[in-house]
Formats: C-alpha cells, sequence, structure tokens
C-alpha cells in the first residue's frame, strides 16, 4: 500500500494560479452518487451545465465540454477548424502561447509566431512582459494579400507571466485588416475571473479549463464556439473523433454526450456555475481586480518589479514577481513551501529561477491573501532579500480602506 506523508497541521495555503483553492460547496457536489449517464437525470443536469457554462462565457452559441485538461482543449479548437500545413498567426506573450504554438507545430500548421522583440532592463523578454499588440497582428494581416493565414490565436490572460491582453482590440484589428481569419483565444485562466466576453468581443473559438476562475479540479475543459467557426468546421481537414465538435452539439441538445462525461465533475461545474451567478459576473470580476490590486501594493512596498511591465493589463488571476538577480526564485519558493507550507507558482520557460507567481483567485478571501504575502514577506527575509518597506502592511491598508461590495460566501 502506498504510504503517504502526513499533512502538517493546519491549512495548506495553495495559492499557485491554479489549480485553485476548491469551495467546500463544489467539493460536497463532487461527492454525490455518481448517476447513470444516459438517465432522465443526467440529462436535466447536462442541459443545466450547458446553459450556466454559456451564461460565463456571455454567449448565445454552443459550449463544448470535454473530460480533458485545457491541452485538450487547445487540440480540439485546432482540430476542428483546420487542414494540414493551414497557417496559422499565434502571438507570444509567455509560456503557455509558446506551448500552444509548439501544438500548433505537431499537427502539422505553419504557425507564425509575433510579439515583441528583443529584451529589457530586467533581462527578460520584452514579449513575456506585455499584452497583445494589436497593431502587429493587424500590419501582418495586411501583408497577407492572399488570406492564406486561416487564424490568429491569442491568450487572454498569460498563466506563465499575469498580464492579459485586449482581446476586443484583437478583434478590431483583424476587421481593419479586412482579413477572414477566425479569432482563437485562450482564457484557461481568464474564464470567471476576468471580464471575458466571448460574442460581444467577436471570438469565434474560446478555449478554457475548470481549474481556475471556475473553482473546480482539473478535468474539465471548454471550447466556446461562433456560427463562423462551425461552419468552417465543416471543411476543415484535420484528423479529429473525439474531439469533433458535430457530434458532441446535436447530443448535447437533449443533455447528453456522445462518450461517457466526467459525471461527478459535472455536479462540482453545476455548483460553481451556482455560485457564480449567484453573485453576479461583474462582481466576480470586481472582486479579483480587488485583491490583485491589494497584493500588487505589497509587491510594491517590498520594492520589486512585477513580471507585468504595463499597469494597465495585470491580470486579476495572478501577480508574477521578479526576482533580484542572484536570488533563484525557486530556491525561494522551497524556503517559503518548506517553512510555511504555502505553494506558490514557479517561473516557467524563458522565466525559470527568475520569477514567482501569487495566485489571488479561487476559495480565497483577504485574510488568505493578506497570510499568503507575510508567508512570501518571511521567505523574501530569509532569503536575505533587502526589501523597502513591508508587503503585509501595504496589503491590510489596502484591503482594510477598499471593502468589499458584500458578503462572498453563498449557504450551501
Amino acid at each position: 500500500m502506498l504510504q503517504l506523508d502526513s499533512h502538517p497541521t493546519g491549512r495548506h495555503f495553495l495559492q499557485i494560479p491554479g489549480p485553485s483553492p476548491v469551495p467546500d460547496r463544489i467539493l460536497r457536489a463532487i461527492s454525490l452518487p455518481t448517476i447513470d449517464h444516459r438517465g432522465p437525470e443526467f440529462g436535466a443536469l447536462g442541459l443545466k451545465v450547458l446553459a450556466g457554462i454559456r451564461q460565463v462565457f456571455q454567449t448565445r452559441h454552443p459550449v463544448v465540454i470535454y473530460p480533458a485538461s485545457g491541452t485538450g482543449a487547445w487540440e480540439a479548437a485546432l482540430a476542428n477548424v483546420m487542414s494540414p500545413g493551414d497557417a496559422v498567426l499565434m502571438y507570444e506573450t509567455g509560456h503557455f502561447a509558446t506551448l500552444w504554438q509548439k501544438m500548433a507545430l505537431r499537427l502539422g500548421l505553419a504557425p507564425e509566431f509575433l510579439g515583441l522583440s528583443g529584451i529589457d532592463d530586467t533581462g527578460l523578454p520584452r514579449s513575456w512582459r506585455h499584452g497583445v499588440q494589436a497593431e502587429l497582428i493587424e500590419a501582418r494581416l495586411r501583408q497577407d494579400t492572399g488570406k492564406k493565414i486561416r487564424a490568429v490565436c491569442v491568450v487572454h490572460n498569460e498563466t506563465s507571466t499575469g498580464v492579459t491582453s485586449d482581446i476586443a482590440a484583437v478583434r478590431r484589428a483583424i476587421d481593419a485588416a479586412g482579413h477572414p481569419a477566425l479569432l482563437m483565444v485562450d482564457s484557461i485562466s481568464g474564464l470567471a475571473s476576468a471580464d471575458y466576453r466571448h460574442d460581444e468581443w467577436g471570438v469565434d473559438v474560446t478555449i478554457s479549463g475548470s481549474q481556475k476562475g471556475l473553482m473546480l479540479p482539473p478535468g474539465i475543459s471548454f471550447n466556446a464556439l461562433s456560427p463562423k467557426a462551425m461552419e468552417r468546421s465543416r471543411t476543415a481537414k484535420l484528423p479529429k473523433a473525439f474531439w469533433a465538435w458535430d457530434e458532441i452539439v446535436e447530443m448535447n441538445q437533449s443533455g447528453y454526450w456522445p462518450y461517457t462525461p466526467n459525471t461527478n465533475l459535472l455536479y462540482g461545474l453545476a455548483e460553481s456555475l451556482d455560485m457564480l451567478l449567484e453573485e453576479g459576473l461583474p462582481q466576480v470580476f470586481a472582486r479579483h481586480q480587488r485583491w490583485a490590486a491589494g497584493v500588487r501594493s505589497a509587491v510594491q512596498a517590498w520594492g520589486l518589479p512585477t513580471q507585468c511591465a504595463d499597469p494597465a493589463v495585470h491580470s486579476p488571476v495572478l501577480t508574477g514577481v521578479i526576482t533580484p538577480e542572484g536570488v533563484d526564485a525557486d530556491a525561494l519558493r522551497r524556503l517559503i513551501h518548506e517553512r510555511f507550507d504555502l505553494s506558490l507558482g514557479t517561473g516557467l520557460g524563458k522565466l525559470k529561477g527568475r520569477m514567482f507567481r501569487m495566485g489571488h483567485l479561487g476559495d480565497s478571501n483577504d485574510l488568505t491573501l493578506v497570510a499568503m504575502v507575510a508567508g512570501v514577506e518571511m521567505g523574501l527575509k530569509l532569503s536575505g532579500v533587502k526589501l523597502a518597506g513591508s508587503g503585509v502592511a501595504a496589503a491590510m491598508e489596502h484591503f482594510a480602506s477598499h471593502a468589499a461590495a458584500k458578503a462572498l460566501r453563498q449557504a450551501a
């Protein structure tokens, strides 16, 4: 029998930018007995979650739900609308944009990677500290006089950096260039935490997952579709069977799936949707913005730079913090985990060892985030980092002087 180490006393502080802490309401829902996925009770559950998830994506059109990770939803999105050798314009904002680009290569597509060039004064890539520059996309599409580029792929909230991008501006850029390319957006970490409007912003395919703003364990992913994307899927030639939209959308009309769905996670999704829609999406977005501002006030008090170099596009989901030259961010994270039972996000790809990520999403509140800031501050001091001031005091002042709009905890 596998012997697992005992958990330390008290609560583990899971402050990575996903998987996020799961509320008790959702854990209880997931624990319900599994039911027949071909029976009438499941059909009612299916219709409920399909209607609710459309509200969160802010779309009138189908949202396909997969028993998969966000990586699966990336592949589903590309496989349903692309043919072998198709040109795809992708924008480099960080590690996850890079992984999506690598997937496109492996699927036999021809991705072109745009982004800001060069290294800034921190020694880090400029493209990994800023959001999508829509004017670069417009300029490239204007050059594509043969209209060979089939899609523009961008990341809404780059989980590796803590930078958001203006998706509506990307849509305007495509339209200004008079280009027929689809707009495909990864909002895996943005959905249900940052304002996102699939229909209003003219997105053709939005990719997301369960383990971030939806506050669920990993294991569910999504493709939100536009009519244009559905039409493109009818002639796309990349192989697809499990990922194919048409059969799923058809069976979803009665609340069922053509394969065995992850029944108990769908119970959790139904509860998550109830919680989000009871609170109201505008309030959900405001709550995350408030949390993010409080955490950033702590980083500013420490005198450390955030990974996001543009204050206008700071993520409401996470804050990336650049460590001083010579301070190994991963060693700092290990120290904080060992001493204070606090998990922080690691630096990924080109940022490994240079930064750490503080998550402020999921089942959190003001005191959770003050505790996170305290753990980080103690770890920084133990690592010999000279701090300009107290981040704990700054965060407490921010949360005390910026009251939440209403109580967030809902009764079960």
